[in-house]
């Protein structure tokens, strides 16, 4: 019998105080739900349980601008109103606004990453869970997509400080655009995302966007259509995901994973069920390499909590009753208080001829890259920032335009300021909105 893997489970209890808006999809209270949920299984006592260290503005700017981060400190709900240069400069908006309490969910969020990142560096875990994590469209100098600070990158530039190569997977249903970009022009790190491509936010990840310089062939994108189901995801996620690693050799795993891909999500066009989704989290796992796991989107908040609650029991090898068991939102779960989601009837416009023309799309792309890059470790941190820096190596072959002009245009804004069953959860939660274009 193989041993089973050492989890550690990060989460802070004061994530599900925040509030983005009224009229807002994003809903942090989601990771309490999903907590409360993992509690009433019992799971909690099968793996070591932390509080994370909150993220300070030092963590931070490995990353991020210095003037990005002092803006999120300093911005609140009453000042932002009069700030409106300043939003504009860092993309604050409806989609991403300045709520109370904004910094510390930020802290929050990017602190459970880093704590993660750590116990994997430290080889006192296996498995490293952080749900409030995976806030994956976040840039270098602005907000994005209801994300703000960049956790996933922060998570994987500490896992740097340890391991030669890093992969990033995204089965979020959209494209993990700002781990990808911050990434794009070294081979130190491998991105792959599946996700929705086409007329849908944030329209980036196109099959033929493959990285720059030193990180041409290491960004893998894996565009997919509406009605993705367990099967045709299991059908390109699998042989996918097996050569990849059996190529670039990963030494740790970032793996998000966004519940919005699920079937019945509010913003969502994917048909998966939480076993499908899982499947992903249960193969990547079988590699037996560090694994740190995140959250990501996710809008149906009641199909969140039961998402991330069946993948925690997944990490940690045990089977759970399909019977929710008595918890804090019990109401939330009805008519059917199960644990499991039915696919819909919707149609699946992703063909079996499709999905085989991506595959061997990304097939060629590394065939002839004979093996992982080899690398230099580095012995300190500014080293390691350097590779965040534009790539040396020149590259005149064709490459996506417009992913290269955004990823221009992001650096070039920098440093430029002068000084059913009468219960719906949602509705519960909060009022009613109109929807959301994310």
């Amino acid at each position: 019998m193989s041993k089973k893997s050492r989890v550690v489970y990060l989460y802070d209890e004061d994530v599900g105080n925040y509030y983005y808006a009224p009229n807002h999809p994003m809903k942090p209270h989601r990771v309490r739900m999903a907590h409360n949920l993992i509690m009433s299984y019992d799971l909690l006592s099968k793996m070591r349980v932390l509080r994370p260290k909150r993220a300070t503005p030092s963590d931070m700017t490995r990353f991020h601008t210095d003037e990005y981060i002092q803006f999120l400190q300093l911005a609140t709900s009453d000042n932002s109103q009069s700030q409106q240069t300043l939003n504009e400069k860092f993309n604050i908006n409806d989609d991403s606004p300045v709520f109370d309490g904004l910094f510390e969910f930020c802290q929050i969020s990017a602190g459970g990453s880093i704590s993660a990142a750590q116990e994997l560096n430290d080889k006192t875990a296996d498995i490293a869970i952080n749900w409030a994590g995976g806030l994956h469209h976040a840039k270098k100098a602005e907000a994005s997509g209801f994300c703000y600070i960049a956790d996933c990158v922060l998570g994987i530039l500490k896992l740097l400080e340890r391991y030669d190569r890093v992969m990033y997977i995204d089965i979020d249903i959209h494209h993990g655009d700002g781990v990808e970009e911050a990434f794009y022009t070294t081979d130190r790190v491998l991105t792959v995302s599946f996700h929705k491509y086409g007329d849908f936010f944030p329209s980036t990840g196109h099959v033929d966007d493959i990285g720059l310089g030193k990180g041409k062939h290491y960004a893998v994108n894996v565009p997919l259509n509406d009605g993705m189901d367990d099967l045709s995801f299991e059908s390109i996620f699998q042989p996918v995901m097996r050569r990849l690693i059996e190529w670039y050799r990963p030494q740790a795993i970032l793996l998000q994973c966004g519940a919005d891909s699920l079937t019945g999500d509010r913003l969502g066009v994917f048909n998966l069920t939480i076993r499908g989704h899982a499947k992903c989290v249960e193969y990547v796992k079988s590699f037996g390499i560090p694994l740190l796991v995140t959250g990501g989107g996710g809008y149906t908040v009641r199909n969140v909590a039961r998402c991330w609650t069946y993948e925690t029991a997944v990490l940690l090898d045990e089977e759970i009753s399909d019977e929710l068991p008595y918890n804090d939102y019990l109401g939330y779960y009805g008519p059917d208080y199960k644990l499991h989601l039915l696919s819909s009837n919707m149609d699946n416009y992703n063909s079996k001829e499709y999905l085989a023309n991506i595959q061997e799309k990304v097939f060629d792309s590394i065939r002839h890259l004979p093996c992982a890059p080899s690398v230099q470790l580095w012995s300190n941190d500014n080293n390691l920032e350097k590779l965040l820096e534009d790539s040396d190596e020149s590259d005149d072959e064709i490459y996506d335009e417009r992913l290269c002009n955004k990823y221009l245009r992001t650096k070039m804004k920098l440093n430029t300021l002068k000084i059913d069953n009468g219960y719906d959860e949602d509705e519960i939660l909060f009022p009613k909105h109109p929807p959301y274009n994310k």
